[in-house]
């Protein structure tokens, strides 16, 4: 183990072969004498380039000095899985992973009935997830086919300047039609994201977002179940398909991984499994309190590296700041069907949750017979809250969504938005959707009779005992 005297956490070193030996001897003695561009073995065209008097060492110093392997799925680790979404390929060339982003216009549905023209990375929003282990060098190409310069910055990688991705101070902006190449070791492991870093506010908000997993050479743990969720919010007009980078506060689609309840893809954990979820936030303004239903977990890290287990506590709901990413783990030990939502009641509704007046509490009347005449199909709606929305069918403008919730077996959610469901069976090999939970007997709350609560002492309220005994009734005869 190694470790510099920044105080960096601790690394495994690894064997050099001959070959890396000579590669990294050859690399030190020509580190100041070859010019730019001159041999495919310049130090300055190589990722793992270090001044030798480097004082104080570099963050990526033991890395470029270890020369590890590049990290291999199934081997060195279990692959991340990022619902509705996808991992980056990628090829392997002299021991340095090279990967292909292309930034480009796309079309995304974001739910069903709701189609919006953005802009993504190897037509996805957000971008695909990039996956690597700590200590891998990478080659990371990126293409731009948009109208527009922009560059890629990696959030919370600690890497030189020049590879940084701000574009006008780092690099020049990536021009229409150019690619660049960004060239770095990953020397932390953690949960990390990628963005463009020109006209920020515009192509972040557009959708030029992505995820970025970096698994440790040696873990002392594996998790059964690691999953990637990055979140985001939109304006999207009823009716329109292009989202509004302007707004500033009324975003009325809220997303995980690009996509809003009823599009969102359950979290699918095993009875026992160690589950893991990687939590990302984009978004444009606000914070997310991302709550989970059914269990506790600890925040074991951030983007800044891992939390000492002497410093995780016990939550059942992490805040998640603009900019940020936190980790969260826990036993699967509870099955059955657990929302997972972000904890701002209005990150739970959709575009017709929005911009409502006020009419909790109101009675038509008969309004709704006079409009009609002038309006067909008019109907008044929220005197109720958005209950009846959730059941409604009324007609809608082209290209939206009203207030979907997720569909289960006792009706919708009433809530979408910025919500997916945990589904924790004592049989779930994979990741597909296993279908509505089943209640063990005597496990699921029902509806009780007057006589029931009369059993336990419960005065039932003389104004609600008519209307409760015609309910009965009617359960009866249904």
């Amino acid at each position: 183990m190694t470790t510099n005297q920044n105080n960096r956490r601790l690394r495994p070193t690894h064997k050099l072969s001959r070959r890396q030996m000579m590669l990294s001897s050859m690399t030190t003695v020509l580190g100041a004498g070859l010019a730019s561009g001159a041999s495919a073995l310049d130090p300055r065209r190589n990722p793992a380039y270090v001044p030798a008097a480097a004082t104080p060492p570099r963050p990526w110093a033991d890395e470029a000095r270890d020369w590890y392997p590049p990290g291999k799925p199934g081997e060195d680790y279990a692959p991340v899985f990022t619902p509705n979404g996808a991992t980056l390929d990628y090829k392997i060339v002299d021991d340095v992973k090279v990967f292909h982003l292309i930034a480009e216009e796309i079309v995304h549905e974001v739910a069903p009935g709701l189609v919006v023209n953005c802009w993504g990375y190897n037509d996805r929003m957000p971008g695909p997830t990039i996956e690597v282990v700590e200590g891998d060098r990478v080659r990371i190409y990126v293409t731009n086919r948009l109208m527009v310069p922009t560059s890629v910055h990696w959030h919370a990688i600690i890497l030189p300047c020049g590879m940084d991705g701000v574009g006008g101070l780092t690099q020049p902006a990536i021009a229409p039609g150019d690619t660049f190449v960004y060239e770095f070791i990953f020397p932390d492991a953690g949960s990390f994201m990628y963005h463009s870093h020109v006209d920020p506010m515009t192509q972040e908000g557009m959708g030029l977002v992505g995820s970025i997993v970096v698994h440790p050479r040696k873990p002392e743990r594996k998790p059964d179940r690691d999953f990637v969720l990055l979140l985001h919010e939109w304006a999207i007009e009823p009716g329109t398909s292009v989202p509004n980078p302007f707004e500033m506060s009324d975003f009325n689609i809220l997303t995980f991984n690009g996509k809003s309840a009823p599009g969102t893809h359950p979290l699918v954990a095993e009875l026992g499994d160690n589950v893991r979820i990687r939590i990302g936030n984009l978004s444009a303004m606000d914070h997310h309190p991302i709550h989970l239903h059914g269990y506790n977990f600890k925040i074991t890290q951030t983007d800044g590296g891992p939390i000492p287990e002497s410093a995780q506590w016990p939550e059942t709901t992490v805040l998640v700041g603009v900019g940020q990413t936190r980790t969260i783990e826990f036993l699967a030990d509870n099955p059955g069907d657990w929302l997972l939502h972000c904890h701002m009641t209005h990150h739970t509704m959709n575009q017709m949750g929005h911009d409502f007046p006020n009419m909790i509490g109101v009675d038509p009347g008969n309004i709704d017979e006079k409009i009609r005449k002038l309006i067909p199909g008019y109907m008044t709606m929220g005197q109720d809250g958005m209950e009846s929305m959730a059941h409604m069918r009324m007609p809608m403008p082209e290209n939206s969504i009203p207030m979907l919730g997720v569909q289960t077996q006792f009706g919708p959610t009433i809530a979408g938005g910025m919500l997916t469901v945990l589904k924790v069976r004592e049989n779930a090999p994979g990741y597909d959707d296993p279908g509505m939970y089943d209640f063990p007997e005597g496990t699921l709350s029902h509806r009780v009779t007057t006589e029931e609560m009369e059993q336990d002492g419960i005065d039932f309220p003389k104004d609600m005992r008519e209307r409760h005994s015609a309910n009965e009734h009617d359960n009866h005869e249904g």
